[in-house]
């Protein structure tokens, strides 16, 4: 394993609940991940305890030892509703034999997606999707699959954001609906029209698509903070763009990020492209709109005016080296 790489993620987590089937005894190094803050490992471990693991924090390594769960059934409540730490019990559970029910679980995109793989390879799992699963574990999987992944909602969401900041009219195709419905709640208060197609699945044949078209809006500060919840919320990775939506959007907007210490600290970025952001506290982030009307009007500005690549002088030909 390459150390130096796997030091600067936090998906190195994600080797705990599957080789624990592995081996009685093997060490992981530390994991990294990003800049929003002081990220705790604590939930995996403790989730992870329940099958066996236990962890022991030696000289820039995880290592773990393995004493294998024989009860039949077993009882664990995620003491985090985190994405990963569902995927790692979820991972931990469907290879141990006897019955596991999963309580405080995350029911996003990417948990639905790893329970819908693992069906096909014969793990049953009841609950997708809520906030309890009931995985039935076996002991061996051997068996060749095809699965397609869920469309992810966080692309479509950057997506809509380039169309709704633009004013232009722009229609995006095979959005996750389900975990995009609170975004659209709120965007909707806010002004911004939308028009959604029939809903159509996804090609792993479970997730709900729907295409949405973006149409040129003037937007205003929604009534209430906007903040991040766990699924069925609103997501916390979609957060960013509506400080970006808000910084369009007459009156005044609070984004409230409770769950990182710092990404209200990186969202005051936004001011150096000419943002009106005021830093309230190290979570909460205060974002002044422009006055009614002033997005629309440097919209219809001259086509002289604007500058565009067809405006543009042409690039200066360049000989091709020889």
């Amino acid at each position: 394993m390459d150390e130096r790489a796997a030091r600067r993620t936090r998906s190195i987590l994600m080797f705990l609940g599957p080789l624990l089937h592995e081996f009685d005894e093997f060490k992981l190094p530390y994991a990294g991940g990003c800049d929003l803050g002081a990220r705790t490992v604590h939930p995996h471990m403790a989730a992870l305890s329940k099958m066996g693991l236990t962890v022991t924090a030696t000289d820039r390594n995880y290592h773990a030892h393995v004493v294998r769960s024989t009860v039949p059934e077993r009882q664990v409540t995620l003491i985090e509703r985190g994405d990963t730490v569902t995927e790692n019990a979820i991972m931990a559970a469907a290879r141990t034999p006897g019955t596991t029910v999963l309580r405080n679980a995350s029911g996003n995109y990417m948990v639905q997606d790893l329970c819908f793989f693992l069906e096909l390879l014969g793990v049953r799992i009841e609950g997708i999707g809520t906030t309890t699963l009931t995985i039935h574990g076996v002991e061996t999987i051997d068996v060749d699959v095809e699965y397609y992944i869920s469309e992810d909602p966080i692309e479509a969401m950057s997506l809509l954001t380039a169309g709704i900041v633009t004013r232009s009219e722009i229609t995006v195709r095979r959005c996750p609906i389900e975990f995009l419905e609170v975004e659209f709640a709120v965007l909707e208060e806010m002004g911004q029209k939308l028009e959604l197609s029939d809903e159509y699945t996804s090609h792993n044949g479970k997730t709900r698509l729907v295409d949405v078209t973006v149409k040129p809006s003037d937007l205003s500060a929604p009534m209430d903070k906007i903040h991040p919840m766990p699924f069925p919320g609103l997501n916390i990775d979609n957060l960013p763009f509506f400080a970006v939506i808000c910084a369009t959007a007459t009156g005044q907007s609070v984004i409230y990020d409770w769950v990182y210490d710092n990404r209200a600290i990186h969202l005051s970025k936004l001011s150096e492209l000419g943002a009106n952001i005021q830093l309230m506290d190290a979570h909460r982030l205060l974002i002044i709109g422009p006055p009614p009307g002033a997005a629309a009007r440097s919209r219809r500005l001259p086509h002289s005016d604007r500058r565009c690549a067809s405006c543009s002088p042409p690039s200066p030909r360049v000989a091709p080296r020889t």
